[in-house]
C-alpha cells in the first residue's frame, strides 16, 4: 500500500502528544533539530514530528497514530546508518530507552537507546565482552539488526547470532516478543533485516567471556601502500580464527585531534585483534609489522573495553558518502587495482578506503537461521568520503569507479550495516534472493498498511526483476 505524503492536523498532534509519556517535538520547537539530525548530517531528515519515546507503550501509540492518519514511521537513536525516505512521516527517537541488565552468566537485556559503550563498560567488571562494532558510539539495536561484524568477528562470528530475543512494535501497532520460540519468523528477520519489520524497543543477547586481548593499529607511510597491502593480502589468506584484521588507506586532514604523524598525509592503517595467547599473536603479527617503517600506533595487550581504539572511528557527526562491495578473493592484481585507486599517487577524494578480512566464525551460522546473508564472502571493501560540496561529486564518481574496477573479484553484494541507502537496486545487494523475498513477505504480514518506512525499501528491492 502506497501512502501519500500528508500532514497531520494540529489538533490530532496535540491530542496524541498529551496521551503519551514522552515528548512530541515539532519543527521549530526546542529539541526537534538535535533529535531529528542523523549522525550522517548529509542525509536530509525533516519528519513531521519527532516522538521522543519514554517507553515501548509510546512507540505503540505512535505506530497506531500513524495507522490512523496514513503516515509512515521511521526510527532513530544515534542516527548512524540513516537513509533518506521518499515521504515525510513521524520519527520515533528511542534514545531515552536506556534499560540495561546483565546476569551473572552474561545475558544482557538492553533498551534501544543504548550505545555499545554503555554495555561494554557495564560488562567489563563482570569479565565479559559485548560484541560491538568498530565504533562503540553506535547504537546497539541498529548494529544487531544489521548483522554486525566487529573487531573480533572472525573469532566469535556475527554479533546478531548472539541475540536471543527482541521486543518490537510491528507496523500493525502491536508490541511483540520475538525469539526462537515466540514469533520465530519475526525473530529470523529481525536478525539481519535491519529496520524492516518494526521498531525494536529492547534486545536480549549473550556476552562472551573476554577481558583482555592483543590489539591495536599499526600505521605505515602511504609510500609503502603497495608493499603493505600486498603483504596484508597474503598474510590474511592464512590467518587463524584467533585473528581479525582490516587495512585502510587513509587521508586525514590537518585538524585538531588528528595525530601529527598522520595529519595531512596518506597513511596505511593495519588493524589487528588477537584472542588467545599474546605471544603467539605477536609471532603472527610480526609478518605484517615488517612490511615497512611504522610511523604511528602499536599493538599490545589491551582491555577489551578499549576495543574502539583499534579503528579509532570518528565520533562527531559529519557528512559522509559510503560505497562498498564484498570480494570473493584478494589477488595480487586486485591489490594493484586498489593501490591505483587509493594509493599515494592516486587522485583519491576518499578519507578511507578499507578492506576487512572476513571468513572464520563469520561464515558459520550460529544461534539458528537468520536474515544475515553473504557469509561466504572473503573480504569487504568500503570507501568513505565527504558528502558535501565541493567534493561530493568527486567522492561519488571515484567510489563508483572503484566498484567497477573491482568487479572481477566482487560478489556484487554488500552488508546492511555498510553503505546505508534507500535505493532499491543498491539495497537488494545486501541479501540473497530468497532472504529478500522472505523479508518482503514478512513486512506485509506484520505491517499490512505499510506504516514502517524501512519496510518500503525492502518491498521495492524485492520487486526488482532478478
Amino acid at each position: 500500500m502506497t501512502m501519500p505524503a500528508t500532514t497531520v492536523p494540529d489538533a490530532a498532534i496535540d491530542s496524541f502528544a498529551t496521551g503519551i509519556a514522552g515528548t512530541v517535538h515539532l519543527p521549530g520547537s526546542p529539541g526537534y533539530d538535535s533529535l531529528a539530525l542523523p549522525w550522517n548530517v548529509a542525509v536530509p531528515n525533516r519528519p513531521i514530528a519527532v516522538v521522543e519515546a519514554d517507553s515501548a507503550e509510546d512507540v505503540v501509540a505512535t505506530v497506531r497514530h500513524a495507522n490512523e492518519h496514513g503516515l509512515r514511521v521511521s526510527v532513530q537513536a544515534t542516527g548512524h546508518g540513516a537513509v533518506e525516505y521518499e515521504e515525510r512521516g513521524l520519527q520515533v527517537n528511542t534514545s531515552a530507552l536506556r534499560e540495561l541488565t546483565i546476569s551473572a552468566s552474561g545475558a544482557v537485556r538492553a533498551g534501544a537507546g543504548l550505545v555499545w559503550k554503555d554495555v561494554i563498560d557495564a560488562a567489563a567488571p563482570l569479565g565479559f565482552a559485548a560484541l560491538a562494532g568498530s565504533a562503540p558510539g553506535v547504537g546497539v539495536v541498529g548494529f544487531l539488526t544489521g548483522g554486525g561484524i566487529g573487531p573480533v568477528a572472525r573469532t566469535y562470528g556475527v554479533s546478531a547470532d548472539y541475540v536471543t530475543a527482541f521486543d518490537v512494535v510491528t507496523g500493525d501497532g502491536l508490541l511483540r516478543r520475538a525469539s526462537a520460540t515466540e514469533n520465530p519468523a519475526l525473530f529470523w528477520g529481525l536478525r539481519g533485516g535491519k529496520g524492516a519489520l518494526g521498531i525494536v524497543t529492547a534486545v536480549e543477547f549473550d556476552l562472551v567471556p573476554l577481558v583482555t586481548m592483543l590489539g591495536g593499529c599499526l600505521y605505515f607511510d602511504g609510500a609503502d601502500a603497495a608493499t603493505v597491502l600486498q603483504r596484508w593480502a597474503k598474510w590474511t589468506a592464512t590467518l587463524p580464527e584467533q585473528a581479525t584484521s582490516s587495512v585502510a588507506v587513509i587521508r586525514l586532514p590537518a585538524l585538531p585531534g588528528v595525530p601529527e604523524a598522520l595529519a595531512g598525509r596518506v597513511a596505511v592503517a593495519v588493524r589487528f585483534a588477537w584472542v588467545g595467547d599474546p605471544d603467539e599473536g605477536r609471532r603472527v603479527l610480526a609478518e605484517i609489522e615488517s612490511a615497512g617503517p611504522i610511523i604511528f600506533g602499536g599493538v599490545d595487550v589491551m582491555p577489551y573495553s578499549a576495543v574502539g581504539m583499534i579503528h579509532s572511528d570518528p565520533v562527531d557527526p559529519m557528512p559522509t558518502y559510503e560505497a562498498g562491495t564484498l570480494l570473493n578473493s584478494l589477488t595480487g592484481e586486485a591489490v594493484d587495482t586498489i593501490v591505483n585507486l587509493a594509493g599515494p599517487d592516486a587522485d583519491c577524494p576518499q578519507i578511507i578506503v578499507e578492506l576487512r578480512h572476513l571468513g572464520g566464525a563469520i561464515s558459520r551460522e550460529q544461534g539458528g537461521p537468520s536474515a544475515v546473508s553473504h557469509r561466504e564472502a572473503a573480504y569487504s571493501f568500503l570507501t568513505i568520503g565527504i558528502a558535501a560540496p565541493p567534493v561530493l561529486d568527486a567522492t561519488r564518481d571515484h567510489a563508483a569507479e572503484a566498484l567497477r574496477a573491482l568487479t572481477p573479484w566482487s560478489e556484487g553484494t554488500c552488508l546492511p550495516n555498510f553503505h546505508a541507502c534507500a535505493d532499491p537496486v543498491e539495497f537488494a545487494r545486501k541479501y540473497d534472493t530468497a532472504t529478500l523475498d522472505r523479508l518482503a513477505t514478512l513486512t506485509t504480514a506484520y505491517d499490512p498498511s505499510g506504516v514502517i518506512a524501512y519496510g518500503h525499501i525492502v518491498r521495492a528491492a524485492a520487486s526488482i526483476p532478478r
